[in-house]
């Protein structure tokens, strides 16, 4: 798809579904714009793939959520995700850089109203936080429902962008200067489970001291 098409660095962009897949269910944290009332909106919210699609966490009552029931052919919005696993420190300042796995998608994400589907797109969210974490909560009441918004987006344009460590980012003649460069690596890790003040002294289940981001 031509918006998916980057100006630069198209070396580095990829529409493998495989690839858009992967960095998409590694991601936490997604932002979602659109157009409202002639200005550019951005909002960050959770995410989560299912299928072919991706899913949009949302309030009712909330621009995006009150935006979208006006939209009967889905509400036209782009959607990025990046995770950053290193800075790249170079030699000039102007080679500094990130080591980066990005995804844009393109579309129209339309409102999910079936209560059915909206409950397993809740359980879709808390497992892409900590996988199997739905089974061990309560599932939303129809009152918790009522003000969650969830928008489904085809994911039949969308395009990953990395940048991977290599080792040629300085100029050759900027080799010879006395400055150290390299990079250095960023991982996200989990911490130890602080419990709730009434559950001091308990056991943390497994499905949570288990859990590790592969970030």
């Amino acid at each position: 798809m031509t918006r998916t098409i980057p100006l630069r660095y198209r070396d580095r962009m990829t529409d493998e579904q495989a690839a858009v897949y992967a960095i998409l269910d590694e991601a936490l944290v997604c932002h979602v714009s659109y157009i409202l009332d002639g200005e550019p909106r951005i909002l960050p919210t959770l995410h989560a793939r299912v299928g072919d699609n991706l899913l949009l966490h949302g309030s009712s009552g909330s621009r995006l959520g009150l935006l979208a029931r006006e939209y009967a052919d889905g509400l036209p919005v782009c959607v990025a995700v990046t995770l950053i696993d290193g800075i790249v420190l170079a030699r000039s300042a102007f080679n500094h850089s990130v080591n980066f796995r990005s995804v844009v998608v393109h579309g129209k994400a339309r409102l999910v109203t079936d209560r059915e589907r909206q409950q397993q797109a809740l359980d879709a969210f808390i497992n892409q936080l900590v996988p199997d974490r739905a089974s061990h909560s309560r599932r939303a009441n129809p009152q918790e429902l009522a003000k969650t918004a969830v928008l489904e987006l085809p994911l039949a344009e969308a395009a990953a962008k990395v940048r991977q460590d290599k080792s040629d980012f300085d100029d050759p003649e900027d080799l010879d200067l006395p400055h150290w460069a390299g990079t250095i690596p960023l991982h996200v890790t989990a911490g130890e489970p602080k419990p709730a003040p009434e559950l001091l002294g308990a056991p943390v289940p497994d499905h949570v001291t288990g859990w590790t981001p592969t970030r």
